[in-house]
């Protein structure tokens, strides 16, 4: 196992650590200060393919309720860690709001761009700078950090509460999803954040539509909220993070 490192930014400084074996994921989150168990929010969802006007939309949720709530059950946060889409309004509402609960970002090393880093993929993604904490793993494309990011979220929960979050999303949100169901997490879609969130949304309600919605839908882990719900959002996070392990 390598040792933790700092990345430096404009912004902050975060820990970050590689890990080349999922049976390393456990150790490395000690390494970087992070042991279990902790309750954990995994966030997946809408990446580059979010508007402006969409996370516009998006940024009462994050900054009247997941921050704060997050904030309040001192729980840690997990997600892709690029500085694009939901991660971004995640990162930089945290630091606004002055949180200081740990922010973890799980990403491919070779897709990563970052102070010191040496990415030349044409495909690469700067990370996001309010995180705090980094797990650059093993992988060549986007969507190949799904299963680690969902191995690091069992991890670092230690067999306490933890639950996933989709919130809009595109072809990776699916297995990302499909990942926190076979790890038995909970997911909640947020319905009106739209793509894959709604679609699954929608499923979990009982509406036809896509075999892979209707296919994780079937799970009684999956179920879904308003994205105006604000109110039963809070009270559904409130349940998942303070649950008996």
């Amino acid at each position: 196992m390598e040792e933790p490192f700092t990345i430096f930014s404009a912004a902050s400084t975060a820990l970050a650590v590689r890990v080349r074996q999922p049976e390393g994921l456990l150790s490395a989150l000690e390494r970087l200060g992070l042991e279990p168990p902790r309750p954990v929010l995994v966030i997946v969802g809408g990446a580059s393919g979010s508007s402006e006007s969409g996370l516009a939309q998006l940024r009462p949720l994050f900054a009247e309720s997941l921050v704060p709530l997050a904030q309040a059950r001192a729980a840690c946060v997990v997600d892709g860690g690029t500085d694009a889409g939901v991660m971004r309004l995640l990162g930089r509402t945290r630091t606004e709001l002055g949180a200081s609960f740990p922010l973890i970002g799980v990403v491919v090393e070779e897709l990563a761009t970052h102070p010191g880093g040496g990415a030349v993929n044409p495909d690469a993604a700067p990370l996001e700078a309010n995180h705090t904490h980094f797990l650059l793993v093993e992988g060549t494309s986007w969507g190949d950090e799904s299963p680690w990011l969902a191995g690091a979220a069992t991890a670092l929960a230690g067999g306490g509460p933890s639950l996933t979050v989709l919130v809009g999303g595109g072809e990776i949100a699916w297995e990302d999803v499909a990942e926190s169901v076979r790890a038995g997490r909970s997911v909640i879609a947020v319905a009106g954040s739209g793509r894959t969130a709604d679609t699954v949304a929608a499923a979990a309600r009982g509406a036809a539509g896509e075999e892979r919605g209707r296919e994780l839908a079937r799970s009684p882990l999956v179920s879904s909220i308003d994205l105006d719900d604000r109110a039963g959002f809070e009270r559904a996070l409130e349940h998942a993070l303070s649950r008996e392990a």
